[in-house]
């Protein structure tokens, strides 16, 4: 065993005993009767659940779970906007040791379809809002179980659709099944954009969700008294092992929201006297319309230390980098140590980085190159990406380096800045988008002969798609612009529809196989909002 193994054994050691059910436990015995769970929608009362009442629902919703024929390594779609019920059910996903699969609440049936049929998931849990969208694309799930509310809000479930109430699937009389301490246990699935033209599966073990919560905790210094507020999607890596599995680990408060609103964010801050978020530039840029009170924040986490906010909101801003691969983050700067404006910060101690020149050479201060980490896979870094082999295996090189594909500048004092992606992908507000799964929609309508889509730089959302085409025989230009834009919205998630069709007779080539992007993105102006 070279010292490489030694080290990634002496990792999954100091994992023996911890799954997601030790670490509520923990939280549990430490202060049970503390808010775990604060629930602010934008209609009805707000709910608060304590750390015992967490634990106690999600094991009552995974013993009902378990009636229904759901057992252990069987995979369970969540399609939710933030709510209580998301959490419980995530929860009560791992209490059963069945594998939560979240989705994207954006996707349509065409995702969906392909999530379902990819994990063979026997059940899926949803709002009323989605439930017709679930019942007609997972057609191979056994049971559908649908909430009384949309995050709070009223909904209709249409007659035809069989369906359990979440509130009957509660079961507090029977016991679960013995489930044993096993780190290595899966944990859940999320779905991200690759440079093919389905998205990836990404595979969690417990350890991997323990990892999360733990590292995230310690990288933003959390405390005992807390207080998030959580408007960040619960579907992605971002809310999920950053703010969710962070604040339970360290045993604080999380504020939850449906999603971000910017005329409640201050009065909840205030009222709940919150001391961090995590965020997105974005976020930054709509609340800079409006007034900022006195607060209690200690800091946000926008992902850059975009200083040129603190005159205005008096807030530290925190610089970090990660990806649904890594769990938590690989680059981060420190609450103490913001570093210059722009920065991610530097390379965490519990991974290990490269920044690489084209030749594999490493990069030395003032360059820029492609970044790739290393960690222990199904610890530090996800298990697989799940019934996918080649995409695993493709992603790592022989001696483990995971490619990321992002391009990193270190500065001449080493702290590191991030410049873009070096794989085709586009970055629409907070998610990765693939220009090759886009393409392939705008292929398969059987208009044009040739296709590309590039990013359009836009203020608010760094970017959106549009697409550069070249019609296979003659048509009206506004009717071929609408026919793709309507291909590409019903098999697309909204983010991924292109906001214009640009038609051409060529594209232009930088060698004969491949399409020169930047040449295409040099024609688009920026999209002022």
């Amino acid at each position: 065993m070279d010292l490489k193994q030694q080290i990634d054994e002496t990792r999954l050691q100091a994992m023996e005993g911890m799954d997601i059910p030790w670490m509520l436990e923990q939280a549990v015995s430490r202060s049970p009767e503390k808010p775990c769970l604060i629930w602010e929608p934008f209609e009805g009362e707000s709910i608060t659940l304590s750390y015992r009442e967490l634990q106690m629902k999600a094991r009552q919703l995974a013993r009902g779970l378990h009636n229904l024929g759901v057992k252990e390594g069987d995979f369970v779609i969540l399609h939710m906007v933030n709510s209580p019920e998301f959490v419980v059910s995530w929860y009560a996903c791992a209490e059963l040791g069945a594998v939560a699969v979240a989705t994207n609440t954006r996707s349509v049936a065409r995702d969906l379809r392909y999530f379902s049929r990819h994990t063979e998931a026997v059940c899926a849990i949803t709002q009323p809002s989605f439930a017709n969208l679930i019942s007609d694309s997972c057609e191979d799930v056994s049971f559908l179980i649908v909430t009384d509310s949309n995050a709070g809000q009223a909904g209709v479930i249409p007659e035809h659709i069989d369906y359990i109430p979440f509130d009957e699937v509660y079961d507090s009389e029977r016991s679960l099944p013995a489930l044993s301490r096993d780190p290595q246990r899966n944990l859940s699935v999320q779905f991200t954009s690759g440079t093919t033209s389905r998205p990836k599966a990404v595979l969690w073990t417990h350890a991997n969700g323990v990892w999360a919560g733990k590292l995230s905790a310690s990288h933003m210094r959390l405390r005992f008294d807390d207080i998030t507020l959580v408007y960040m999607p619960l579907f992605h890596v971002n809310a999920q092992g950053y703010s969710m599995l962070a604040t339970h680990w360290s045993g604080g408060t999380m504020v939850l929201q449906p999603k971000f609103s910017a005329s409640r964010f201050w009065p909840l801050s205030l009222k709940y006297r919150v001391t961090w978020a995590s965020s997105i530039p974005f976020v930054l840029q709509a609340l800079s319309k409006h007034p900022v009170p006195d607060h209690s924040y200690r800091f946000w986490g926008p992902g850059g230390n975009f200083s040129e906010y603190f005159p205005q909101f008096n807030v530290p801003m925190l610089g970090w980098w990660g990806m649904t691969e890594t769990l938590t983050q690989g680059i981060v700067s420190d609450v103490h140590h913001l570093g210059p404006t722009g920065t991610i910060g530097r390379v965490a101690d519990e991974y290990e980085i490269q920044i690489r020149r084209d030749d594999g050479s490493l990069i030395s201060p003032g360059e820029d190159g492609l970044l790739f980490i290393r960690g222990v896979r199904g610890v530090s870094m996800f298990k697989e990406y799940y019934k996918n082999p080649k995409a695993t295996e493709d992603s790592f090189d022989a001696d483990g380096w995971f490619d990321t594909g992002d391009i990193i500048r270190m500065d001449t004092n080493g702290w590191l800045f991030f410049v873009n992606r070096a794989k085709d992908m586009l970055r629409v507000g907070a998610e990765n988008v693939a220009s090759s799964e886009i393409e392939s929609v705008i292929h398969s309508s059987g208009l044009v002969e040739e296709c590309a889509v590039v990013g359009q730089p836009h203020t608010m959302l760094d970017e959106v798609p549009v697409a550069f085409v070249v019609p296979l025989e003659k048509f009206d230009v506004d009717e071929l612009k609408s026919r793709i834009i309507a291909i590409c919205s019903e098999n697309l998630a909204d983010f991924k529809v292109v906001r214009d069709v640009y038609v051409v007779e060529s594209l232009p080539r930088s060698t004969i196989e491949k399409v020169a992007k930047n040449v295409l993105r040099e024609r688009l102006p920026k999209i002022e909002v």
